[in-house]
């Protein structure tokens, strides 16, 4: 397997914040990574640098085999899908879903006059059906649920068929209901082998779905730790990361965490 993310020591400042801080980290192509952290943690700014959004203040940030700042970064993105709350903002609510997904292929937000062929609304039409969404098709984008808006953002991101997906914090607004129905989704992507390589964004550990193979957790913009998630997953590096003594319990392939109460509340 070959790297499709390498970073070496990179560190972020912005003005006198220091966003990241010696941040070193590789993603393997077949793997499925999530990062947890409270916020604050570099968590969106990590996204960002991997999505070449961000240039690093310091170190080395290799992104699908090339190097920020020695490559074209109009010509690396189409290559990675992305979804975050600052990319759905600027899609026009009055948009049909299908011309959210299928714009994708242009690299715009907002079908305006572009042309796409009939394989391009065949591959939009699939990746509804994929995400459980193909009924809402012709419904506007600012009529949907935010559940539902999730999903065509994650219908949209794998339209250019990326090599990496990027998805920060996309349970975030959801009630119960709907971060189910989307674990259940990312999910079935993750333990599909012909899926790209995944990075995962959350604060919560109830937000993992089945099939992430590894785990890196973050707080102040630096990493606690990093791994394989059964390993790095446990109360201590856990506590360590959100600032409180966790009870935390695996059960049917899930997490849950909550706050140790008692006169013995340190993590074990």
């Amino acid at each position: 397997m070959s790297a499709v993310l390498e970073f070496a020591d990179v560190t972020v400042r912005r003005g006198t914040a220091t966003l990241l801080e010696a941040v070193t980290w590789t993603v393997e192509e077949d793997e499925r990574w999530v990062i947890l952290g409270p916020n604050g943690a570099g968590k969106t700014t990590l996204i960002q640098v991997a999505a070449a959004q961000t240039h690093p203040s310091s170190g080395l940030v290799a992104v699908l085999g090339e190097m920020l700042g020695a490559v074209d970064v109009f010509e690396l993105r189409p290559r990675i899908g992305l979804t975050s709350a600052a990319l759905a903002e600027r899609i026009p609510r009055d948009e049909l879903v299908r011309d959210v997904v299928v714009s994708a292929s242009y690299g715009v937000v907002g079908r305006w006059r572009e042309e796409y062929d009939s394989l391009d609304h065949a591959r939009a039409a699939e990746l509804l059906v994929e995400v459980g969404v193909a009924h809402l098709a012709d419904r506007t984008f600012g009529t949907l649920s935010e559940g539902e808006r999730k999903r065509v953002q994650v219908a949209r991101a794998l339209m250019t068929d990326p090599e990496l997906l990027l998805l920060d914090e996309p349970a975030a607004g959801l009630d119960l209901g709907g971060r189910e129905d989307l674990v259940s989704t990312l999910s079935v992507l993750a333990m599909d082998a012909d899926s790209p390589a995944t990075v995962l964004v959350s604060h919560h550990v109830e937000e993992i779905p089945p099939g992430f193979s590894h785990a890196m957790l973050m707080r102040g913009g630096r990493v606690v730790a990093q791994g394989r998630v059964h390993d790095v997953i446990g109360e201590r590096n856990l506590s360590l990361t959100f600032g409180m003594p966790l009870v935390v319990t695996h059960s049917e392939d899930r997490w849950t965490a909550r706050r140790r109460t008692g006169r013995r509340a340190d993590a074990r």
